[in-house]
């Protein structure tokens, strides 16, 4: 993908998800890039890749995905990541920043949190894929309000 290609990946454009296709892209550049709370950039039969941008402050929310292993790169950014096998016990944190992974084993709930002071910049894979084919949530607001209408995502004990 060229630089002027680029930029369709962007926010506001028509086409976001480029999945199942073939597909190559500098994904530090496109992650940093990002200006929406979260866009699927790539959806197959079998993984998604999704970036997202996290605001000073904000959270992902605590959720568990009963079937799907997470995996998510921080390019920018800090922050506290939880997680546990019960929603009331997320007895596992960890400080994470700029190119830390994190791993989130299908069934576990989890959070991450933007402990800094500029946003947190990360990819994050699924498999199976988590979220509708050429989801692009806005804000963390409309995310929440969006993922309480399909049934993959799952913040209930």
């Amino acid at each position: 993908m060229n630089q002027s290609e680029f930029h369709a990946v962007l926010p506001h454009h028509s086409q976001t998800d480029y999945g199942p296709m073939p597909f190559t892209i500098n994904i530090e550049e496109a992650t940093k890039g990002n200006q929406t709370f979260r866009t699927a950039l790539w959806t197959g039969d079998h993984l998604q890749l999704t970036l997202m941008s996290i605001a000073p402050g904000e959270d992902i929310g605590l959720e568990k995905h009963p079937h799907v292993d997470q995996f998510i790169r921080l390019e920018e950014g800090q922050g506290m990541v939880q997680m546990g096998r019960r929603k009331e016990q997320v007895d596992f944190e960890r400080h994470v920043q700029d190119d830390d992974i994190i791993i989130i084993p299908a069934g576990s709930w989890h959070n991450l949190i933007n402990t800094g002071t500029v946003p947190i910049k990360l990819y994050s894979i699924y498999a199976p894929p988590n979220h509708p084919h050429g989801t692009v949530h806005e804000t963390k607001a409309i995310a929440d309000t969006m993922e309480s209408t399909h049934t993959t995502h799952n913040t209930d004990i």
